[in-house]
């Protein structure tokens, strides 16, 4: 499998496993000129933006890990993108990140960090 392949695997069944927990799928691989979100849902009120980490193996560390502090800007730009186009301003929203290993365990990371711009 190749890797892009792979990845919309992993972010399938981060999917998947949302609507499972009583989220609301709004948008899967939500694309504006600052980047991607991987899904973008809804949790009551609650807007969240949630980044998927796919990894067959364990072997360079935890799926998460990945989400550094550069990443973590790209996600805000692209969440206020997210707001301004939708005009959700009033909704509350979080960054969350959902780990899947080899598609046998996922592991969802409420509040994995907070947005590094303001909206």
């Amino acid at each position: 499998m190749d890797k892009i392949t792979f990845g919309a695997v992993g972010e399938e069944s981060a999917a998947r496993f949302l609507e499972r927990k009583g989220y609301r799928v709004l948008e899967n691989n939500y694309k504006c000129r600052f980047g991607e979100i991987d899904v973008v849902a809804m949790d009551g009120d609650t807007l969240v933006f949630v980044e998927v980490k796919h990894r067959a193996t364990l072997k360079y560390g935890r799926p998460a890990e990945a989400v550094n502090t550069r990443k973590q800007y790209k996600i805000s730009q692209v969440a206020a993108a997210y707001i301004k186009s939708k005009k959700l301003y009033d909704a509350p929203a979080r960054f969350d990140v959902i780990e899947v290993l080899d598609n046998r365990w996922v592991n969802h990371i409420e509040n994995a960090f907070y947005s590094m711009i303001s909206f």
